[in-house]
């Protein structure tokens, strides 16, 4: 079995961080509510993910925190991430025309160097330990 290279262990690590930073962001209490069909459960349960409205394969928007709202399992993987409810969401929240921002934003062309990775992964570090 081949080993992961140091790139894709930066990349799982700042998806890692930066999925709890976007779940505790969102929380009350501790409880989290799914962006588009409004189920609530403990932030840190398996049944609440970080959804994406536009692919984690754009890496213009993978880390993108309007692009990313709690999403439950059901609507994140079950229903594809109920992308046209998710758009009116964000619409609803950041204003007018963000989904479509999103969805500019996402087809922008992004090289991301390993520095700027780690450097990614010690922010949102630091802010889920003030989170928390």
């Amino acid at each position: 079995m081949a080993k992961k290279s140091k790139r894709k262990k930066l990349i799982e690590k700042l998806d890692n961080i930066f999925s709890q930073y976007i779940r505790l962001r969102e929380a009350k209490n501790g409880i989290v509510e799914c962006f588009t069909c409004g189920k609530q459960e403990f932030w840190k349960g398996k049944g609440m993910q970080n959804g994406h409205f536009m692919s984690r394969k754009n890496l213009s928007t993978r880390w993108d925190e309007v692009n990313c709202q709690v999403q439950c399992v059901g609507c994140n993987v079950y229903r594809y991430g109920e992308q046209y409810k998710f758009s009116i969401g964000l619409d609803a929240k950041y204003g007018g025309g963000t989904a479509e921002e999103m969805l500019i934003k996402s087809r922008e062309t992004s090289k991301i160097m390993d520095v700027e990775l780690e450097e990614k992964i010690k922010h949102y570090e630091n802010l889920v330990k003030e989170l928390i």
